[in-house]
């Protein structure tokens, strides 16, 4: 990824939902996260759901969803993905960061928690370079990480 890369995260509006519902992760990943649809119908019906569409400049590469409890100051990564064909060019890392930046400055933000299936060809690897660490904590068969700040 260059230098002038630029990466945004925009809110989901109803010119542009049919085209972030169509991205998808690689078949083999499609065990780890939602379609984009079942989250963004999930949102709707949570207060504590916040969730925006991933932009290499204008073009949609992703999805991220959040729980946040603002009082609380908890911050939960709910789903996360790249569409399959813009995986590998950085834009996960740079979104996650993007992410973090924005949770800073929210209310008591202490760190961003997150959960993932345990499996060799899951995302935990991803999420260790990124300084996410096990908390020990299983939620559900899924391994519950933090990153704190």
């Amino acid at each position: 990824m260059t230098q002038d890369t630029k990466l945004s995260l925009r809110e989901v509006t109803a010119s542009t939902v049919r085209t972030i519902c169509r991205l998808e992760v690689m078949e083999h990943q499609k065990r780890f996260v939602a379609p984009n649809s079942v989250s963004i119908a999930q949102a709707y019906f949570c207060e504590e759901a916040w969730f925006r569409a991933i932009y290499h400049e204008d073009t949609p590469v992703g999805f991220l969803m959040l729980h946040e409890e603002l009082e609380k100051g908890q911050y939960f990564l709910w789903r996360f993905m790249i569409d399959k064909e813009h995986q590998g060019k950085g834009y996960g890392k740079e979104a996650l960061q993007l992410l973090v930046d924005r949770i800073k400055g929210m209310p008591n933000a202490t760190g961003l928690t997150l959960s993932c299936v345990p499996s060799a060809d899951g995302p935990e690897d991803f999420y260790k370079k990124l300084d996410f660490s096990f908390t020990g904590e299983i939620d559900v068969g899924e391994k519950v990480y933090r990153l704190d700040f």
